[in-house]
């Protein structure tokens, strides 16, 4: 590297970043640098070229994504070998996710980001396959044998959690998780003005289903260990509700997981209630804490899980799980609403789900995830913060004297964007005085750290209006 600059970073019109960037590419089309070497890290190049860790740590960003440089867990980042495919693009992703990165720009932690370790790579190399030699064709409507292999993928990469067995045929195709949501309402629901129950805080696409349906949404009660069972069972019978919507796993945006003698308590009410459950769970695609809903609860469970929050959310691609006897009700809304996933995409998803390679991928997305999420820690953990090393958020319980509102305001006044409580309650709920923090694995560590450094900042030093 001392070679490439001798002295001082090369002069540009440009910003920083992509004089370094720049310079770097440059340096491995000529050779000086081969394919291998290792950079150096970024605090310490950032040093000798007298610019900000983050100025760097997003050229090498940009570089990585161009597949000029490979960044590994523990090792540092490399000189990438080229693609050996003809004509493959090295470009990733062109598109940033609402942040800009470094010093000063705007960190949106609004809604989970997955880094790029190479499923982008891997995406576009399947396209072109798929673009190649459709399996599926391209003049034929989507059809249940045309979609049995990403089905049966779909089977497999859900087995690696407590969910009991899953076969191809039970499998019925979504546009995301969000979708999955809506599909099983549709099929569920009865009546003029039927009731839909969530958590008194829930994720905010339980709500927004049920009132696209027409359905009135009533929240309940929880404690330190998840929903009440009495309290369930009461706003059940008090409704006349046909339907729960909950994440035991990893709840939205609490970060609590039910455990097993809750969870069981919660069945024998809804079995009581004769209510059904929409269980999510598509934050976890690893191990359960406990058997889910669906195992415990068979013949009245509707489970739903996507690629969003472990693969890519690009490709739209959800799943839905239907008790005995219920899967044809299910797959029959799910035609009638958009008769198939587009048969390309299909095709894709299948490839996708079955290679070889998709497991060590998401594991080590979960790590670099979990990379985020110590920074956040360290850097907030003074405070009543919520938090798993494999969840891609936190949940911020603000000092007295905070409104939620109020420190989305000042938070986003100071570059960083966070989710008032308030989104996950209720017209009528009360929110309590938190904020939900997603990590945004699409800007650098450095930057993320920046963002955390600004909400501590904010938080030690709280406005005068603010009295604490």
């Amino acid at each position: 590297m001392d070679t490439i600059w001798p002295e001082t970073l090369p002069k540009s019109a440009g910003p920083k970043y992509r004089a370094v960037s720049d310079t770097i590419r440059r340096a491995v089309e000529s050779g000086q640098l081969e394919v291998g070497a290792r950079l150096p890290p970024v605090r310490e190049l950032a040093y000798r070229l007298g610019i900000t860790p983050g100025t760097v740590a997003r050229a090498y960003s940009v570089l990585t994504d161009e597949g000029v440089l490979q960044a590994e867990v523990g090792r540092g980042t490399y000189v990438a070998a080229p693609e050996a495919e003809e004509g493959f693009p090295l470009v990733a992703d062109v598109i940033p996710h609402g942040s800009e990165g470094g010093d000063g720009y705007h960190v949106n932690l609004f809604a989970p980001h997955l880094p790029e370790i190479g499923q982008a790579r891997l995406i576009r190399k399947l396209l072109m396959e798929v673009a190649q030699d459709p399996p599926s064709g391209l003049m034929h409507y989507p059809s249940v044998v045309a979609e049995r292999p990403l089905r049966a993928a779909a089977a497999q990469w859900l087995q690696g959690v407590l969910i009991g067995a899953v076969r191809e045929q039970d499998v019925v195709l979504a546009n995301g998780g969000q979708n999955a949501v809506v599909l099983i309402l549709q099929a569920v629901l009865k009546g003029r003005r039927p009731t839909v129950l969530v958590e008194e805080l829930a994720y905010p696409g339980f709500r927004r289903a049920a009132e696209l349906l027409r359905a009135d949404v009533v929240p309940v009660a929880m404690d330190e260990h998840g929903l009440i069972p009495e309290a369930l069972e009461a706003a059940a019978r008090g409704h006349d509700a046909q339907i729960l919507c909950t994440s035991p796993e990893a709840h939205n945006p609490t970060l609590l997981a039910t455990q097993e003698p809750r969870r069981r308590a919660l069945v024998e009410a809804a079995r009581r209630a004769d209510l059904q459950i929409l269980e999510d769970n598509c934050y976890v695609s690893g191990a359960h804490v406990a058997p889910s809903y669906r195992v415990l609860a068979p013949e009245r469970t509707w489970y739903v899980s996507s690629i969003s929050k472990s693969v890519s959310p690009s490709l739209r691609l959800g799943f839905g799980l239907a008790p005995p006897g219920q899967t044809g009700r299910l797959r029959r809304v799910a035609e009638q609403s958009f008769f198939g996933l587009a048969t390309p995409i299909s095709d894709l998803a299948a490839k996708l789900l079955a290679h070889p390679d998709l497991a060590a991928l998401e594991h080590t997305m979960l790590q670099r995830v979990g990379e985020y999420v110590q920074i956040a820690v360290n850097t907030l953990g003074v405070y009543d913060l919520a938090w798993r090393a494999d969840l891609p958020f936190l949940w911020l319980t603000l000092p007295e004297g905070w409104r939620a509102g109020a420190f989305c305001q000042a938070a986003e006044a100071r570059g960083v964007r966070v989710r008032s409580s308030e989104d996950f309650t209720v017209r009528s709920g009360r929110a309590p005085h938190a904020v939900r923090m997603a990590v945004n694995a699409g800007v650098s560590l450095a930057t993320f750290e920046s963002a955390m450094t600004r909400l501590r900042d904010l938080l030690d030093n709280p406005p005068e209006q603010i009295s604490v």
